[in-house]
């Protein structure tokens, strides 16, 4: 079997690294196609021996990707095309048609009940996807939500395949000794209690909220591991609130899967920046000393004759820069991240699945979630260390200022986390291709001759 992968992006975020974590686990001869902005996981995947492809798309209107799109498929005479996010899936189902490809797979990652990919829900974009959503033979929805709302909208339910999320829960497991290095590294003293949230700084993760809560905590200290246009907002609202002093963004965390026999730490990011969190002090000790910080060739142009291989220029790293860390420098993994923390939240005020939350309880941290269908859809034992809240800084201060009292407390891996284990949910996306491939291949109209627009 050879299928290909086509996705919007492949800068550092969710459904990126979901797809570099299940082409590790797939037994398939994968290509993937990008069609735009091939950042850090791109060089991940290349890392992986995957071939990736960066079609140079120019914006959600630039129709010369599809015929250019077209003829790719065609030359690579893929058994299977599977695409991922909106403008992949868009531009990838019609692709596939006019290729006449024998089955096309659709994954859809982040859709609300208001927003699709963190932006507002509209008719024609919801009109587009349900038009092209027929051009395809099955379509996948992340978790049981996602796949009611595809349903709501009006896809046959037969069309609807669910496959969750997945995570390597073994790269989770709690570090003691990472811990302490990832404190060192970030300026944070041993006995401080800290939240934190990974994420895009974006409106709709509402990291505001965690911001104005750690502001009613002294002592508390909070990472925001993440970038994103809210970044430069999120940092004048911690000086407004005065606590630059305990609040560190870090920038984007590595969240791709570490490689056979390597270390945890990321290879696209440069080294660990200490950052300025002052630690907990008796009143009239000194406070701590303060440390401030001080590849191959180019993608190529997608050609009238298709696009060229991606070799990976631009890493998509965050800066690192803002408060208490050095411009240039970057973030810990996330499983190095999560060990350093006391408590994680996210507020986000939609998800499709909640990746980020089944990490957390898989490090053996108390969590609080405002939404996270990953936990909502099981029986509640699934999840003990997971805690649901209205969403206001206020109740969140609450809850956090009971904890911190308590002092830190490290759970067991929570079982969710074994119920969204990768390999699992690689034998439910093989079961599904191998079904899919039993279908017959949809009769196309175009000449094989087809040629872009000039």
């Amino acid at each position: 079997m050879k299928a290909l992968h086509i996705i919007t992006g492949l800068g550092v975020g969710g459904a990126e690294q979901q797809l570099r974590l299940l082409l590790r686990r797939l037994p398939v001869d994968c290509d993937v196609v990008t069609l735009t902005n091939p950042g850090a996981v791109a060089e991940g995947l290349r890392a992986d021996g995957v071939r990736v492809f960066d079609l140079g798309m120019r914006g959600n209107r630039d129709l010369t990707a599809l015929p250019r799109l077209t003829r790719l498929i065609r030359r690579g005479r893929y058994d299977l095309v599977h695409t991922h996010l909106y403008r992949a899936c868009v531009y990838g189902r019609l692709a596939a048609r006019l290729a006449g490809v024998r089955a096309t797979v659709a994954t859809e990652h982040s859709l609300g009940d208001a927003e699709i990919e963190g932006r507002p829900l509209t008719p024609g974009t919801r009109a587009l996807y349900l038009a092209t959503e027929r051009l395809g033979t099955a379509t996948v929805a992340v978790s049981d939500t996602v796949a009611a709302r595809l349903r709501e909208w009006g896809v046959p339910a037969g069309r609807i395949h669910v496959v969750p999320n997945g995570i390597d829960a073994a790269r989770f497991r709690f570090d003691a000794a990472e811990r302490l290095a990832v404190r060192a590294r970030l300026g944070i003293a041993p006995g401080t209690f800290v939240v934190g949230g990974v994420g895009r700084l974006v409106p709709g993760k509402r990291f505001d909220v965690l911001v104005r809560a750690v502001a009613a905590l002294p002592g508390t200290a909070l990472v925001i591991a993440g970038d994103g246009p809210e970044r430069a907002s999120l940092e004048r609202l911690a000086a407004g609130l005065g606590v630059t002093e305990r609040v560190c963004f870090p920038g984007e965390c590595d969240m791709s899967p570490a490689a056979p026999g390597s270390s945890d730490a990321s290879p696209y990011r440069p080294p660990y920046a200490p950052a300025r969190i002052a630690a907990p002090r008796r009143p009239g000790a000194p406070g701590p000393a303060r440390t401030g910080a001080a590849r191959g060739p180019e993608a190529g142009a997608a050609r009238p004759d298709g696009p060229a291989p991606d070799t990976g220029a631009g890493s998509g790293a965050g800066t690192g820069a803002g408060i208490g860390i050095g411009a240039g420098f970057g973030a810990p993994s996330v499983p190095s991240l999560l060990c350093a923390l006391d408590a994680f939240v996210s507020a986000s005020r939609e998800e499709a699945f909640g990746l980020a939350v089944v990490e957390a309880l898989a490090a053996g941290l108390p969590v609080l979630h405002s939404t996270c269908p990953a936990i909502d859809d099981l029986p509640p034992h699934q999840a003990p260390g997971a805690q649901r809240f209205g969403g206001t800084a206020g109740e969140l201060a609450a809850v956090l200022r009971t904890w911190s009292g308590a002092g830190a407390r490290r759970l067991p891996p929570a079982p969710v986390a074994r119920h969204y284990d990768i390999e699992h949910s690689g034998r439910r996306l093989m079961d599904l291709y191998t079904r899919v491939l039993a279908v017959p291949a949809p009769r196309t109209h175009t000449r094989p001759t087809e040629r872009a627009p000039r």
